[in-house]
């Protein structure tokens, strides 16, 4: 049976002998130290309660307190996209963004933040007043659920409220057809 080091010594010649590795401690506690602080610096700002006035990017997403945020479970149509409704196209991705910029502007905004998007956005659930405006966009039919609201959905798409007043397509589907 062949030892595992007989191909290195073909490559190297007969008088290859391999290095034992040695570790160091001190540098095994400095990358302890180093993994620790970076795990206590995430879970500070995830977990999180942020308040103050936001600003609307799109139609789930915002700007608060320095931090760009997502709305957690909904998913509005993209800013550039379109939706129909009594044969005319018009943009819902700009009335989905005004809708929330007017949600933002009834008061000040307290969001949890949960966890962090694949783009380093907190996922957040945000609420003015008592009003829960992931909700409430769902509600009204300017977005649609995206894995938490589906009685809000369900409720907009039976009264063929926003969106569901005409036709469109998915904002998960729309981005799949124009990447960016």
């Amino acid at each position: 049976m062949a030892r595992q080091t007989d191909g290195v010594r073909r490559l190297y010649g007969r008088g290859y002998r391999p290095r034992r590795v040695r570790s160091d401690p001190a540098k095994a506690v400095v990358f302890c130290v180093l993994l620790g602080l970076g795990a206590v610096g995430l879970w500070q700002r995830v977990g999180e309660t942020v308040t103050g006035s936001g600003y609307a990017i799109d139609g789930d997403s915002l700007r608060l307190a320095g931090r760009e945020l997502r709305l957690l479970g909904i998913d509005a149509p993209e800013l550039h996209q379109t939706c129909e409704r009594d044969g005319q196209s018009y943009s819902c991705g700009r009335i989905a963004q005004q809708a929330l910029a007017d949600f933002l502007r009834r008061g000040p905004l307290t969001c949890h933040i949960g966890e962090r998007d694949r783009y380093g956005r907190g996922l957040a659930t945000c609420t003015s007043g008592e009003a829960d405006i992931n909700a409430a966009l769902v509600r009204e039919g300017l977005a649609v659920s995206y894995g938490g609201y589906d009685a809000e959905e369900n409720e907009a798409r039976a009264a063929r409220r926003g969106l569901w007043a005409g036709t469109f397509e998915r904002p998960a589907d729309w981005r799949h057809r124009h990447p960016r």
